[in-house]
């Protein structure tokens, strides 16, 4: 009779010890996490004058996302993205690109696809998930997502008539050869996951039927037009074909619109009456605002978004997949450019991180400035060709052809937002 009360008495105990050590295991990580946000309020060094100006850069960077590049690169992006899930087969994404395709060939396409547009870091990211979640293997996507930015043409002539064409020439090699070498990394750090992804996808049946090619390539291109020329950048060369471009680029823009325009209503079943009450829209905000690009490409995008949303199924199913990129992706970027603004400011500007500092870190050649280089420029953010213009500077003042080439080859392709 003692034991068996004794028992009883005991185990209730135990239990409750072992219980408040399980609750003590789900709370501490949280307690930690309130305790750190307490004392970085307590502590946050608001009469600062750097912090101060820290904060300004980081809204002033935002700002200036926002209006150059969120409406005029990522929705288009967005937009083609949403089109690469709705209108390119996952045979063809499987042939060119997946993972049981020719390694030269997935790779060679993945690394040199990229050159066309004049993307950056930010934007080519919803095109990397549009062709990965197609089927495109896990390598040869990586190796577009590094090279897209990295490698545009644009960019790599403005740094070989900038900064000279040896730094040019490295520059395209580098871009290519590291989005080979870093895809192919990642292809054996997830070798069995993409084991799994091909094992599946043997067994997939092939597609057939759909539109001809031709008009899928017309399609495509007149979006890619739309996002190249709409984001076309002044060189700093006054006379330049592609000054010439510059001084042309909204018709082109809105040639290329046409093409998207004329392709919806033939081939995808949009009706004529909504492309020509866009058009219109368009023009007139164009006649009554024709120094601000930005509100007719702004009334175009409203436009677009009006038209598939009420054409049919295959158009609203263009739309549910752009807003799905749309949605995943935007606060984590918006997100990302303010820690970057707040970090290293604005191009020109200071953040919480003197620029002294930078200067004085990447001057000459050694390895210590390089690797800095490549990690400070992974960290920042670089708009379309901006890069050109502050490595300029940063060689102006010092810097080492070496650190230089690191900062062109990590910044443009990668930022904190992009990560």
């Amino acid at each position: 009779m003692e034991s068996s009360t004794l028992v009883k008495e005991t185990v209730p105990n135990e239990v409750k010890s072992e219980e408040r050590i399980i609750e003590w295991r789900i709370i501490w990580k949280p307690l930690l996490v309130v305790i750190a946000m307490f004392l970085l309020c307590f502590y946050l060094p608001v009469e600062s004058n750097r912090f101060q100006n820290a904060v300004y850069e980081s809204l002033g960077l935002v700002k200036w996302y926002a209006r150059e590049h969120v409406i005029f690169c990522l929705t288009i992006a967005f937009f083609i993205a949403g089109a690469i899930g709705c209108f390119i087969s996952q045979a063809s994404v499987m042939k060119y690109l997946g993972p049981l395709a020719p390694k030269p060939l997935a790779y060679g396409v993945a690394s040199l696809s990229g050159s066309i547009l004049a993307v950056c870091s930010c934007t080519v990211l919803p095109l990397f998930a549009g062709i990965w979640k197609r089927g495109a293997g896990l390598g040869p996507a990586i190796a577009f997502l590094y090279s897209g930015p990295a490698i545009n043409i644009l960019a790599i002539i403005l740094t070989a008539r900038i900064l000279g064409l040896d730094i040019g020439i490295a520059r395209a090699i580098g871009a290519i050869g590291f989005s080979i070498a870093i895809g192919a990394i990642m292809h054996i750090i997830f070798r069995h996951e993409e084991q799994k992804k091909a094992e599946n996808i043997i067994y997939l049946p092939s597609e057939e039927g759909g539109r001809p090619l031709w008009q899928t390539v017309i399609y495509f291109a007149a979006m890619a037009g739309i996002l190249i020329f709409a984001n076309w950048s002044k060189s700093p060369q006054e006379v330049s074909i592609w000054n010439t471009v510059y001084n042309i680029k909204w018709w082109l823009t809105g040639i290329s619109a046409l093409t998207l325009g004329l392709a919806l209503i033939m081939w995808y079943g949009v009706r004529p009456y909504k492309i020509f009450l866009s058009a219109l829209a368009i023009i007139l905000s164009i006649i009554f605002t024709p120094h601000e690009p930005l509100i007719p490409f702004s009334i175009g995008i409203i436009a677009l978004t009006i038209t598939i949303t009420t054409s049919r199924k295959e158009m609203q199913e263009w739309f549910l997949k752009t807003w799905e990129f749309t949605y995943q992706m935007t606060p984590l970027l918006l997100f990302g450019v303010l820690i970057a603004g707040f970090l290293l400011g604005r191009p020109g500007y200071e953040g919480l991180i003197p620029s002294e500092w930078v200067k004085t870190l990447v001057g000459g050649n050694s390895l210590w400035t390089n690797l800095f280089s490549a990690v400070v420029g992974a960290f920042m953010y670089f708009a379309t060709l901006t890069e050109v213009p502050i490595v300029q500077g940063l060689l102006g003042a010092g810097m080492g052809k070496g650190p230089a080439l690191s900062l062109l080859l990590a910044g443009p392709a990668l930022s904190l937002p992009n990560m």
